[in-house]
């Protein structure tokens, strides 16, 4: 079985379990979008109204935009990995409460896991809250975060605000495209330094 294959098989399986009661409202779950050898995981807030018809993360309006900021580093959905804290739409697209939040996270963690990608970009301040709680977005957007966090091991995080933020606050658009910019420099510092502190550990 590929690395894809039991990523898929693995989201079947944890919609199955999973024990979010939102799942009571939604029209479609929507587990994630992608690659499972990605070397970025892009993980954002909670499932649109779009998301919630196509069952496929942020292919609405603020979808086309991190469509945009992808091809801005020359990435496309199909090299990465684009899922939610929230597997299930919200209703009225309003905030997920805390205990949807944490029946969803055995999913997250199970997906991050597999997929073990070498940075996990955080797109607002919804998924800055799961993984770094004493963060606030204001101040660590377009940072490197290395924690260790919620069993994961140590991990890079790369906060940034999320795209919806640059329909309604015109300004945002271009400080969101310049935090982005730094991702493949980023990921070019990360990757021997992920491939050492793994030797080290396997001494």
């Amino acid at each position: 079985m590929t690395k894809q294959e039991k990523l898929e098989k693995l989201n079947l399986e944890m919609n199955e379990s999973c024990l979010c009661e939102l799942k009571a409202t939604a029209k479609n779950p929507v587990p994630g979008f992608g690659n499972a050898n990605a070397e970025i995981m892009f993980i954002g807030e909670a499932p649109g109204k779009t998301e919630d018809e196509q069952g496929l993360p942020f292919v609405g309006a603020a979808g086309k935009f991190l469509d945009t900021m992808l091809a801005s580093v020359n990435l496309k959905r199909e090299d990465v990995y684009i899922t939610n804290v929230v597997k299930y739409r919200p209703p009225n697209n309003r905030d997920p409460f805390p205990e949807e939040v944490e029946a969803c996270f055995p999913w997250l963690r199970a997906q991050v896991e597999l997929i073990d990608p070498t940075l996990i970009v955080l797109l607002g301040r919804h998924a800055l809250m799961r993984f770094l709680p004493k963060l606030r977005i204001s101040e660590v957007h377009g940072k490197i975060v290395h924690a260790k966090v919620l069993g994961l091991g140590p991990r890079t995080y790369f906060p940034l605000y999320h795209p919806a933020v640059a329909l309604y606050q015109g300004n945002s658009r271009d400080l969101l495209l310049e935090d982005f910019s730094k991702i493949p420099e980023i990921l070019q510092k990360e990757k021997p330094a992920r491939e050492l502190r793994e030797n080290t550990e396997k001494m």
